[in-house]
């Protein structure tokens, strides 16, 4: 009998490791996906364009993240609130910013600096600054 119990509990102890990574698997693909994809200049602003790709659990009500504008000195040029709207799960979205009062070639990078609003299924969540993956397709670097 002790030797059926040893059994059992081997068996046991095997399993319970591989749910674990399968969890840990399954949380770490669930992400936010933020790319800025391209910066253009417009009579009196630099429109930055980004590309949102939802893939968390969770369809997204409104994301706003607080955004600051580096020029190419390194130096703060403006600290502004983003509002990317609903983010539907498993959908992408495309969201473009006016950033007035700079050229777009005067850009050094820009830095998301933490979700300001993040509402999920109607109630506030921190899904927005928890799952946040962030890149650029062009030079000016998103960082966060």
């Amino acid at each position: 009998m002790p030797f059926r119990y040893t059994i059992v509990g081997v068996l046991f102890a095997g399993i319970i490791p591989c749910v674990s990574l399968a969890q840990s698997d399954t949380q770490s693909s669930s992400k936010i996906y933020l790319e800025l994809n391209t910066l253009s200049d417009t009579e009196a602003a630099c429109r930055l364009t980004f590309v949102a790709k939802n893939e968390t659990n969770s369809p997204i009500d409104q994301a706003v993240f607080e955004t600051v504008v580096f020029d190419s000195s390194g130096s703060v040029f403006t600290l502004s609130l983003f509002d990317f709207r609903d983010l539907p799960q498993g959908s992408t979205r495309v969201r473009q910013f006016d950033v007035s009062g700079i050229a777009c070639s005067s850009i050094g990078r820009v830095l998301i600096n933490g979700a300001n609003t993040c509402t999920a299924e109607g109630a506030d969540s921190t899904l927005c600054g928890n799952s946040l993956s962030l890149s650029s397709k062009i030079a000016v670097e998103l960082l966060g």
